[in-house]
């Protein structure tokens, strides 16, 4: 309850310096203060000071694996089943017989979900600027896909090599039996365990706000404090960003499973407050991640992969390559490396390489490892990054205890 009584919708208000309750600090010194160790935390990176930068983060990592073993060890009955388990797939993994080749089917199964998973929660999870692995990994081979099932008439590539690389397959197709549903069928499962790490990907904010909210404790994450201050500050929001931000908060507060639905079933880059939200409203965890799941894995999978199958679908491309083509001066220049890259890729797809076809690589091909080299480079720098912040930061808690003990 707010202290007025009148607004039930309002957090009750912790005590501590912003209220002045010891008369040392007066709300702005006290804002000021965290906005200047805000600023150094932030000039704490590689490029600018790298010996403490990573003298921070191997601390505040040996820090981090200390807290999780005790968390495991607390779980210690979870973690011996699963050990039972992976022990006993270990056993029937290597004895010999007729099941192997459910087992060999299991594997394949689950490491390739494994893997989408991983990378779906790599893009959503917080970790230093986040990776884009939609752009970087799942849209290109949901790209891939859907050039050689317009080319090859098919879409059951043998495997192996598939997913590893597509092959036509060696059968009669019937002119025009490719349709939008029958590529969006073939990437179905990768594209939702993308769209379900994503998701799990989204529960750090809402555990962080609902452990704040319960134990009543400063929060310990600058976007559950930006949170709090929004809220305080709610009537006199005037900024687009800010009223966004509160729009999101109050159909999330508000309409409930529709309401986190709607937002997670769109390319919405506010989502991380919905889950600071639920968690501060101790929304439960199931309606929570229930409709984060159906709308990221289920709803906003499918718009991705229509948009990306209708943008790469045979007469798109080669519309695309024509328009590159007429701009003028440099057209015909620009033209010549699309063309020769999407002839070296339908032949490849006829001829794999070792049967004959020599192995060539195109600009293209090579600009674009180098960008997806580039972008995962950044981000392990990022994190390294984040995690000397997160260290600088309980430096200044601590110094901020010891203060108020005096």
């Amino acid at each position: 309850m707010a202290e007025n009584g009148t607004d039930s919708d309002l957090p009750q208000r912790r005590s501590g310096p912003k209220e002045n309750r010891n008369g040392n600090f007066t709300d702005a010194s006290v804002r000021e203060r965290k906005q200047q160790d805000r600023e150094e935390r932030l000039s704490l990176v590689l490029w600018r000071r790298p010996l403490v930068t990573l003298q921070y983060s191997f601390l505040e990592t040996l820090i981090t694996l200390k807290e999780w073993t005790w968390k495991l060890w607390r779980r210690r009955g979870v973690v011996f089943l699963i050990l039972v388990l992976f022990s006993v797939f270990s056993v029937a993994y290597s004895i010999e017989g007729a099941h192997q080749k459910y087992v060999q089917y299991l594997e394949k199964k689950l490491l390739w979900c494994a893997y989408w998973v991983g990378l779906g929660i790599l893009s959503s999870v917080g970790l230093g600027t986040g990776l884009h692995t939609f752009l970087l990994y799942l849209g290109p081979h949901i790209a891939s896909v859907t050039l050689a099932a317009y080319e090859c008439g098919s879409v059951n590539f043998p495997e192996p090599p598939y997913p590893t690389q597509i092959i036509c397959p060696d059968e009669e197709v019937l002119p025009d039996s490719i349709s939008l549903w029958t590529i969006m069928s073939k990437v179905r499962l990768e594209a939702c365990m993308w769209g379900a790490g994503t998701a799990i990907g989204e529960l750090p904010p809402y555990f962080m706000a609902r452990a704040a909210r319960l134990s009543g404790a400063e929060p310990d994450d600058e976007d559950y404090e930006e949170f709090e201050e929004m809220l305080e500050q709610a009537q006199s929001a005037q900024d687009f960003a800010t009223r966004a931000k509160l729009a999101v908060q109050k159909m999330v507060q508000k309409v409930g499973f529709l309401g986190i639905l709607a937002c997670a079933s769109i390319p919405n880059p506010l989502f991380d407050l919905a889950g600071i939200t639920c968690g501060h409203f101790l929304i439960p965890f199931w309606t929570f991640f229930g409709a984060t799941l159906i709308g990221k894995a289920v709803i906003k999978m499918h718009i991705q992969k229509l948009f990306v199958i209708i943008t790469f679908s045979r007469h798109i491309v080669e519309q695309m390559v024509s328009l590159i083509g007429a701009i003028p001066g440099v057209g015909a220049s620009l033209q010549k490396p699309f063309r020769e890259y999407l002839e070296a890729q339908r032949t490849k797809l006829h001829n794999p390489v070792g049967d004959g076809t020599p192995a060539g690589e195109s600009w293209l091909s090579w600009v674009f490892e180098k960008v997806v080299l580039v972008m995962v480079c950044y981000f392990i720098l990022s994190i390294i990054n984040s995690m000397a912040q997160s260290y600088a930061k309980r430096l200044q808690q601590r110094k901020y205890s010891e203060e108020k003990t005096k």
